[in-house]
Formats: C-alpha cells, structure tokens, sequence
C-alpha cells in the first residue's frame, strides 16, 4: 500500500536542469483517499475487487520512479542505504503495530484452530512475503476452506516491498547504461521501465488464464502496474492537455475508478485485462492534473485536492492497514458472513479510529523523535524495532502451540482415552469414556493431516500421477488407493492395515479429479488435467496389476439441487477393472458439513458440532440400486461408525473427525482401521488366522493402558 510519506519523498527532491520541476499535486492525495475508500467499502459491504490496491500499486510505481530517476540525474547515484532505511521508517511501525494488533485479537477472539495460520500469516507479512504465502496456500486445495486471516491484505504491501528492493537496482542499471551510450538517465530508463511492463504485463494476460488464483498474488503478475505508473513518472512533464480535455479525461478517470468494483466484481479473472480498468482510471486522472495550466474549480482533479480527502489521503495507509483486521473480527464476533449497513459503519469507523490513532502514535511519536536522527543506521532501528517484537510474539505462541500438541500426542496414546471410531466396537468403552481435550489439536491439525501425503499426491494443475509405496514392498498382495481427496483421507487406516496385515499399499491421488471415465469440471471449466490423471492412472494400472483398487462407490453433496449418487463413470472404471483381472473395493463416501468442525469445537462444546447425516448423504445408499455392477466389485458403508440416528457428529472418541468440512484428520482415519478390517478383509476375500488377533483386540489387549492416563490427571486444565 502506498505510504502518503511516499508522495512527499518524491516532492522533495529537486528536478536536475533541463527537466520540469515536479509540482506538489494535491490531486494524487485525494486520488489515494479514494483509492482507501473503495477497498474498505468494497471490502466491507460487497466482497468483491474494488480496484484500490490496483491504484496504489500505480501510484507507487508514480512516485518511485520519478523521484529516483531525478536523484540519479542530479547525483549521478542512487543511495540505496538512504533510500531503503527511509523506507523501512516509514513503512514498518504501522505495519507492525496493526500485525502486533492481529496476534493479540486473534487470540482474544479466533478459535484455537486459526491460531496457527495466523501466526504464519503474521511472520509472512512481516517479513514481505506474504503475497507469495499466500498464494502457496491458495492453491492447496486441501486448505481451500481455510478462514480468511485478519492480514491477507498485507499481500499488496509485500508486492511493493519486493518492488522498492527491486526498482533502485533497475534504475541505476539504466543510469550505467545511458552513461555507457552517452544517453540521457530518463530515456534509458523509459526504455527499461517499458520492457518490464511489456513482459510482465504478457506474463499476467497468460498466468491469469490459467492460474487466476496464483496470479492474484503473483508479483510478476503486478509489476507492470507499478512499471505503469513509472512509465507514467517519466513522461508526464511533457503532457499539458487542453482543458475541456483534461476535464472529461479528470472525470471520466474517477467515474470509472468508482464504478470499478461494479463492472468488474468477481466475474472477471484478475488481474489481467480486467486490472486495465482501474490503472488507466487512474492513469487518466493523473494525466488531467498534469501541465503548467491550473485545474478548473469544475475538475474532478480539483474535488480531489480539497482539504477534506487529502487530510483522508495522509491517512490513507493506516486505514488500510486497519480496516481488514477490524473486519474480521466483526465478522468473528457477530458470526456473519458479511456486515449489515449498521454494522458496515461501526467497522468503517473503528477502523478510522485506529488509522487516526496510528497515524498520532507513529507520525507524532516515532517521527518527532527519529526526525533529528537522520542517518540510516537510525532510520533502520526506528523501523526494525517495531517488527522485532511482532516477530518474537509469534515464535513463542507458536512453541506454546507446540507443547499443548504434544502433550495431547502423548494422552492420544492411550486407545481407552482416543478411541476415535473404535469407540463404536465396544458398548462398555463408550459409556466409560473419560472427558478429554479433543485430539489431534485444531491448531494443527490440517497442517499435520495434509503434510502426511503431501508429497503422495498431484496438485490440480499437474496431470501427471504421482505413485507412493507402503508396508511391505515385496508381498504377494497389493492393494491401490486410487481417485480424490475422499479416497485420500481413508489413507492412514488403509496404511495401518497394510502394515499389520503385510500387504503393499501403492497410492494415486489427484485433488478434486474422481477416479471417473467421465469428463469432470473444477470451478465452472473443464477439468483437462484430471482427464489426463485418469488417463495415466489407467497406464498405472495396466503396468502395475494390483490385486484390488480401493475408491469411492459413491459421491456425497451438500446441495438443494444434487443428492448422493453413483456417477456412471465410477461403474464404466469398475468395468475396465474388470477386463484387467483386477478386483475392486468401493467405499461409500463420507458426510459433509456447512461448518468448519475444528472452529466448531474451539467455540462450542464438541457434542454440539453435528451435522444431520442426510443433508448431504441418502438414507440408502444410492449403489444398493445398481442392476449394472460388475463382478469384480465389493461395497463397503461405514456410514454407522460416522453417524447414529440420523446424525453425524464432529467428535467421536474424543478424537477429531474433520480437520476441515469434510476431511478426516488423520488420528480418525487411522481408527477406521479397527473398523474397516474385518468389512475389508471379508469384501477381498481374506480371512484372520484364528491365532491372530483383530487390531481392536490388540489394542484393548494392552495392559498398560490405564481408563484416564496419568498425564491427563496431572496436566489437563493447565495450558490445555
């Protein structure tokens, strides 16, 4: 975000001879103001792009550039310590005292299971890479419903920290290359500053295309914005419009700003040309305030450079820092989805509150005490001395994080304490179940769940298969864990079988691609590289020949227009399975929830995180009524040991069952195991050595295992 210090920074330098003296223009404090209002509006009653961040970042590269490519004219040099310690002054108190803010009204306010995330996110905003942190997340699949974190919007101010360590060295590079030609620094730097916007802006039309989502946060797919408004630096001396000109250009610019969010909402994917509409809004609206003429009192360049929005332009920046955070925690506190008119107003104006409060603090405080200090090394600390404690804040929550998980890593040892579904398996176990904190802990529990198979498993814009081996590798047995994440998250109580009963256990797993002879959309399109997955996995499988592939038999929805059902391309699988000599076994798929089963259990008592069990599931299951199932083909339901009368809950044997709305944590799909192995053993036709005991019996065989662990009676109510 652009900081209204920048505006001054780039005042201030004098124009070397031969170039117009850069005016003060009032017009681009009030274009700011405006810039902050649409975010926060957009943000806040809408939900949608507004074209904001889209002006800072053109106005960033505005100010930038012309106030370097001046110091290079006059100095012949750039000074980089100067330059980037004026920065960091200026730049990082906010910033760190609204992230400080962040971690403080997380933990008064945010369940347990974002604790983590956050802290993360904070380091990242921190340290400027948050764009990037975010856009990993992203496009994770497997965390796509994870909470919108109270600083994602810091992503744009990594952009332009990764832009302000970047452009310094470009322009100087420009300036040894003119000096080398015997050119001018402004045409060598003209010449620079447009090869970057030419590549980057192809590179974001194409990234756009195919990976919008990636792309929003992709600095490559952002810095033609800033190389915009640098071209624009270096050229708009030598633009004086006539002015009826410049007063439709004025407002036609601002027209169009404002309605931005309108046309573009979230239709279109951006940035790519949808971003044109905002920058040359902008672009237009700077060109209409250029040139020796004064602008008419009927110009929208003149509304602009009232008192009222450049007093809202200096602000401009801790407003946006502010006015997210206190979003979320609105929307936390209230449990709302998106803010009444009412309650818009009490979060624009709280965020006001604070930006004016941070602004006093930081400009009246920080810089009144640093401003006879004016070496590097100073302005550094001032800024440096900030980030220091929001950095040492997160790493110590974070190690607390990691006690309390391992603490309830070491109770979860204990069967009679967590037996997760198995609780089901023995009458006298569930009604002398002892009151425990609920395990794996919600904190981590997606981060430990995903990062099992990680590595096991193809993203959704990778068609290749990704094959992953377990248990015993030379058996005469194998076992194949083929389709999507509703197969992957049965993987930890198949692994457990493989290894008690020595079988191979090879795995295949695509996010959101079903293991399907039928063409599947992702997101509204096509989905090309799921049917290149499926075509690879069949190759796979061919080569491969396992004994059985375990998948889905059918697909469960939360929908008013779908129910479960059995996709033809399932059974048309089966069949060429079939023709193979490969046996299948298909397991019903599981229930889905409107809520976050972690967030549920950190805010309510977990008996009230339960979801009715045919909102998303039929009462029969729908492959009961197939007449054209092959012979090679076993079903198995596990659907009692999920749900009981109609109901699904969300913890079962003190044991998470969920890490999401609809993925099981990985201690509850190893529980599975105890009740899956005899339904799987007899579906594939093994049968137990009367002498070999059931994993359940091994388990509640165990004598060391005591009703409540001695840990639990020492430590639980302490930190947990």
């Amino acid at each position: 975000m652009s900081d209204p210090a920048l505006n001054r920074f780039s005042d201030a330098v004098t124009s070397p001879v031969g170039v117009p003296k850069n005016r003060h223009r009032p017009d681009i404090e009030g274009l700011r103001a405006v810039a902050a209002l649409l975010i926060a509006v957009y943000h806040i009653w809408f939900g949608t792009v507004s074209g904001g961040v889209d002006v800072f970042l053109l106005l960033t590269g505005f100010l930038i550039t012309g106030s370097l490519v001046r110091a290079m004219e006059r100095d012949g040099r750039i000074d980089f310590a100067a330059f980037w310690t004026k920065l960091v002054k200026r730049l990082f108190p906010a910033g760190a005292v609204v992230l400080g803010a962040a971690l403080l009204m997380t933990y008064l306010f945010f369940p347990r299971s974002q604790w983590m995330a956050v802290i993360d996110d904070v380091r990242a905003s921190v340290l400027y890479y948050g764009n990037w942190h975010l856009a990993l997340g992203a496009v994770d699949y497997m965390a796509e419903n994870a909470a919108a974190s109270p600083v994602q919007h810091f992503w744009s101010l990594a952009v332009q920290g990764q832009f302000y360590l970047l452009w310094p060295l470009l322009i100087t590079a420009a300036g040894l290359v003119a000096v080398w030609l015997g050119a001018r620094v402004r045409h060598a730097a003209l010449v620079a500053v447009g090869s970057v916007f030419a590549v980057s802006f192809g590179y974001s039309l194409w990234i756009t295309s195919t990976e919008p989502v990636w792309a929003y946060f992709d600095t490559g797919a952002r810095l033609w914005e800033l190389a915009l408004g640098g071209l624009l630096a270096l050229v708009v001396h030598r633009v004086n419009l006539p002015s009826r000109l410049r007063l439709v250009a004025g407002w036609l610019g601002l027209i169009a700003l404002v309605m931005c969010g309108f046309v573009i909402g979230d239709s279109l994917p951006y940035p790519g040309y949808a971003s044109l509409w905002p920058t040359l809004a902008a672009l237009l609206i700077i060109l209409a305030g250029a040139g020796e003429a004064a602008n008419s009192r009927t110009s929208a360049n003149h509304l602009l450079g009232l008192r009222p929005l450049t007093w809202l332009g200096g602000h401009a920046y801790t407003l946006f820092l502010w006015h997210w955070p206190v979003l979320i925690v609105y929307l936390e506190l209230t449990d709302r989805v998106k803010p009444s008119l009412t309650g818009g107003f009490l979060v624009l104006g709280a965020s006001f509150a604070a930006a004016l409060a941070t602004s006093w603090v930081i400009d009246g405080g920080v810089n009144r005490v640093t401003r006879r200090l004016r070496t590097p090394s100073w302005s550094l600390a001032a800024g440096i001395i900030f980030i220091i404690p929001v950095l040492v804040a997160g790493a110590l929550w974070g190690q607390s994080i990691e006690r309390d998980r391992q603490l309830r890593t070491e109770l979860s040892s204990n069967p009679l304490a967590y037996p997760g579904a198995a609780v089901h398996l023995d009458q006298n176990l569930a009604e002398n179940l002892p009151v425990l904190p609920v395990y794996p802990d919600t904190t981590t529990v997606a981060r430990d769940t995903i990062d099992q198979t990680r590595e096991c498993n193809t993203l959704i814009d990778d068609p290749e298969v990704t094959t992953c081996e377990f248990g015993d590798l030379d058996s005469d047995y194998t076992i194949a864990l083929v389709g999507s994440s509703h197969v992957r998250h049965w993987f930890q109580a198949l692994e457990t079988l493989a290894e008690q009963h020595g079988w191979r256990l090879v795995t295949m797993t695509k996010n959101a691609c079903q293991f399907s002879a039928e063409i599947q959309n992702y997101r509204g399109s096509e989905y090309q590289e799921c049917t290149e997955w499926n075509e690879g996995v069949m190759d796979e499988l061919a080569e491969l020949r396992p004994d059985t592939v375990f998948g889905l038999a059918s697909l469960t929805v939360k929908s008013d227009s779908k129910e479960e059902h059995v996709p033809e391309g399932f059974v048309e699988r089966w069949r060429q399975l079939d023709g193979m000599g490969i046996d299948v076994v298909a397991v019903r798929d599981t229930p889905r929830f409107d809520f976050n089963v972690p967030d549920c259990t950190d805010r309510n008592n977990p008996s009230e995180c339960s979801e009715p069990q045919f909102d998303s599931m039929l009462e029969r299951p729908p492959f009961k009524d197939l007449t054209n199932v092959p012979h090679n083909t076993r079903f198995l339901d596990l659907t009692d040991y999920l749900c009981q009368d109609g109901v699904c809950p969300g913890v079962i044997g003190n044991q998470l069952v969920f890490y999401d709305h609809h993925h099981f944590t990985y201690a509850f799909s190893q529980s599975l195991a105890m009740v899956m192995e005899p339904y799987l053993l007899e579906a594939i036709g093994h049968t137990l050595p009367e002498d070999e005991l059931t994993l359940f019996d091994i388990a509640m065989s165990d004598q060391e295992n005591e009703l409540v662990p001695a840990a639990a009676e020492e430590r639980d109510g302490s930190t947990l």
